[in-house]
């Protein structure tokens, strides 16, 4: 059986992001699960806002075609995402519209599909974005990716981190390791069954 592929991103584009570094948690959860693990940032992509008469204009952008390049592989996602005004990120739901399109009339490319992933959030708050999480559930159990049911939302988040990238709070750091863990089996599991 080859590696299950997990492939992450999170859903921020600032510099030292506490969703990156929660991401980067969980993918330590995920290599120790076994898997193969590709961070991506999403700032390394240029694409504008969803735009039906663009796409039907010009297809898909370069950077659209690159991201779905770097998801096609993946057995399962990890995602972290911030929340705002109690919803999801912007440049996150943007690219998961744009990746949930067809890379062209004769190649549907469905990237998304038949993927599980595991979803975290952070924030300085103290809910820790989860009412962002179940915003970002629905979507992607509407492009056709199972969610796990092990999440973590990280209050409190400006206070949370060690220099090495851990969470100073030992069982919280076990919970966002155990999403990286629960992803791998998921994906584990999906694969077996097909």
């Amino acid at each position: 059986m080859t590696t299950i592929k997990i492939t992450g991103f999170a859903g921020s584009l600032r510099e030292g992001s506490f969703n990156c570094k929660l991401l980067e948690r969980a993918a330590v959860g995920a290599r120790e699960a076994g898997a193969e693990v590709d961070l991506v940032d999403l700032r390394d992509f240029e694409v504008p806002i969803y735009h039906g008469d663009l796409e039907a204009e010009n297809g898909l952008p370069a950077g659209v075609l690159a991201f779905k390049d770097r998801l096609r592989e993946a057995d399962g996602l990890l995602i972290a995402s911030p929340e705002y005004n109690s919803s999801v990120a912007p440049v996150l739901k943007n690219m998961i519209d744009w990746a949930s399109r067809p890379s062209s009339k004769d190649a549907p490319d469905p990237c998304l599909a038949g993927k599980v992933a595991g979803l975290m959030a952070s924030s300085p708050g103290r809910l820790g974005g989860i009412r962002g999480l179940s915003h970002l559930r629905d979507i992607l159990l509407n492009v056709g990716i199972q969610v796990t049911s092990k999440q973590y939302a990280l209050p409190g988040a400006h206070e949370s981190f060690e220099a090495d990238g851990s969470l100073s709070v030992e069982h919280i750091d076990q919970s966002v390791l155990e999403v990286g863990h629960e992803v791998v089996r998921m994906a584990g599991a999906l694969r077996t069954a097909s």
